[in-house]
């Protein structure tokens, strides 16, 4: 179920997010979508997520304006990061994903069950976790490179996983996303050209579409080797087979469709919060 979205944002920007509205959080996904989020350790995805997230907070203080944004910027980057909004908002469109299909829920569910699907997807937040670490990264990256000059048959699987799950293309239009929606955000501010518009916007972002695509494909094979080393050859192929299934596939566009809803908030709140910092107004 790997699913990426390389950076919170590769553009980089902010306003601070309010917690998620109370008629968000009484929306409750039916039981079975519920059931199966905590199947696939949605929280331990968003945990790591809101790791990446802090980090990415330091990094954008360190471009736009070093030094300047102090606890005030820290505080505001762990609010936009809130684990409960972003929980909150994953389930409320992962259900909305999965309405009118759940007739696929019970293979998903099935697969992922097992020791084999909770092995799978354990090993998916571990690697994304420990690739925090630019050397663990710098590694991965190596393997890689070595494989593919080794021909290994294990990269050949992994790039036919890549396309079978799309991971490029939906990490890439997902990075955009995020990165117009910080735009908007610090355009509501007023922190862009009064004469700046949505045309302008998304010319902007499509500009940056090779260098997203780039950092997507120097990002994705490293994870994907990183995650599934440990898996056998035909438990790996036992997870690509059940991926290349229908159900497979909805799971797939259904966890890209909400992870998108919730990075691109994320992104306009960073992008209003970013603006009142440049701006010298109180976040």
């Amino acid at each position: 179920m790997s699913v990426a979205f390389v950076g919170a944002v590769l553009f980089a920007g902010g306003g601070f997010a309010n917690p998620v509205p109370l008629s968000l959080t009484q929306q409750q996904a039916g039981p079975s979508v519920s059931a199966l989020i905590k199947v696939l350790k949605i929280d331990d995805v968003i945990a790591v997520m809101q790791q990446e997230g802090l980090k990415y907070g330091k990094d954008m203080e360190a471009e736009l304006f070093p030094e300047a944004g102090g606890a005030t910027w820290t505080q505001g980057v762990a609010l936009i990061y809130d684990g409960a909004t972003m929980r909150a908002r994953f389930e409320a469109a992962f259900s909305n994903q999965f309405a009118g299909a759940e007739a696929e829920l019970p293979a998903i569910e099935g697969f992922f069950k097992t020791d084999l699907g909770q092995q799978i997807l354990t090993l998916e937040v571990e690697a994304r976790r420990s690739l925090m670490d630019e050397a663990v990264e710098d590694a991965a990256k190596a393997r890689v490179e070595d494989m593919r000059a080794e021909e290994a048959p294990r990269m050949g699987a992994l790039e036919a996983f890549s396309d079978a799950n799309d991971l490029i293309e939906m990490n890439v239009m997902g990075a955009m996303n995020s990165n117009l929606a910080f735009l908007q955000g610090m355009g509501e501010v007023g922190a862009l050209s009064e004469d700046m518009t949505q045309e302008d916007m998304l010319a902007d972002v499509w500009g940056q579409e090779p260098d997203i695509r780039n950092e997507t494909e120097g990002w994705i094979f490293p994870y994907l080797a990183l995650a599934y080393g440990p898996l056998s050859d035909a438990d790996f192929a036992a997870y690509l087979a059940f991926c290349e299934t229908a159900a497979g596939q909805k799971l797939n566009a259904a966890l890209f469709g909400a992870f998108d809803e919730v990075f691109s908030a994320i992104s306009r709140d960073l992008g209003r919060a970013a603006a009142r910092q440049m701006m010298g107004e109180d976040i």
